[in-house]
């Protein structure tokens, strides 16, 4: 059960971090990967507040565990951050390294923070 939940949240994530990334990164016209940075700190948002929300063990898996982890990508992340480096943009890539740890962090804490003051 527990892998058909991640499965089915999975299904939903990795599509939404597709269109999410696709139509933010058509708004800006730079290196700099905007969309992955977007669902990035998107994710740490939504996980913040699932689990300040505290849900059962099935919504913690199906929609932190699957589609949190389906929508946040760290491997793009890392990747995207190594071809800024070898295309020469030292700045950007140093932005998106660091920008999206710590952004990504206080949206977590924002988004924990919200469920347990609105719950």
């Amino acid at each position: 059960m527990t892998l058909l939940l991640i499965f089915l949240g999975g299904a939903v994530g990795a599509p939404t971090r597709y269109l999410i990334d696709r139509m933010v990164q058509r708004w800006h016209d730079t290196v700099f990967p905007w969309g992955t940075f977007a669902v990035n700190i998107a994710g740490s948002f939504v996980l913040g507040f699932i689990v300040g929300a505290q849900p059962g063990g099935v919504i913690m898996t199906l929609a932190a565990t699957g589609f949190c982890g389906a929508l946040t990508t760290f491997s793009t992340l890392g990747f995207e951050t190594v071809r800024l480096l070898e295309e020469g943009s030292f700045a950007e890539a140093a932005l998106n390294a660091v920008g999206s740890l710590l952004a990504g962090i206080l949206a977590a804490f924002a988004g924990y923070g919200l469920a347990v003051h609105l719950l």
